[in-house]
């Protein structure tokens, strides 16, 4: 396992707990929230992140996007994946109109180590899936990792 890793910027507690105890959260408003956003959970994408010897891939479940909708952002160490998308429909008929609409957006921020050659990050989006390649640079690559023994 390696030292070096991604990691979520301004929060304590993993997502995973986050995301565990939000529905009680809502009902007993210890964020503000209300009873019906318990029904109504904000959307925010599971991201997995891999190592591999030459570079680090992020993939973030994005179904339902558009490859425009994305705005990826590197400013100093930190990587910032955004998107918004706004859907609205509407059904014409000679008794009634129905008029619908859906905005999504959300937005995820990652520390990046410092083996990342930021220049060359590339991303790519296919069936719901934004893939990120992050490569890292000749010296991070050659790193050679050991074993040691336990005395």
């Amino acid at each position: 396992m390696s030292t070096k890793s991604l990691q979520r910027r301004g929060e304590f507690v993993p997502s995973f707990f986050n995301d565990l105890f939000r529905p009680w959260d809502t009902v007993f408003d210890t964020n503000g929230g209300s009873l019906m956003s318990t029904f109504n959970p904000i959307n925010i994408p599971a991201v997995n992140i891999v190592e591999n010897k030459n570079h680090f891939e992020l993939s973030l479940a994005a179904p339902g996007m558009k490859k425009n909708d994305f705005k990826i952002d590197v400013e100093g160490n930190t990587l910032t994946v955004s998107a918004e998308n706004e859907e609205n429909k509407e059904e014409t008929n000679e008794k009634y109109t129905r008029k619908e609409f859906n905005y999504t957006s959300f937005s995820r921020s990652f520390s990046l180590p410092d083996g990342v050659n930021k220049d060359k990050i590339d991303a790519s989006y296919e069936n719901g899936l934004l893939k990120l390649v992050l490569p890292k640079t000749e010296e991070a690559k050659r790193v050679a990792s050991r074993q040691i023994s336990v005395k």
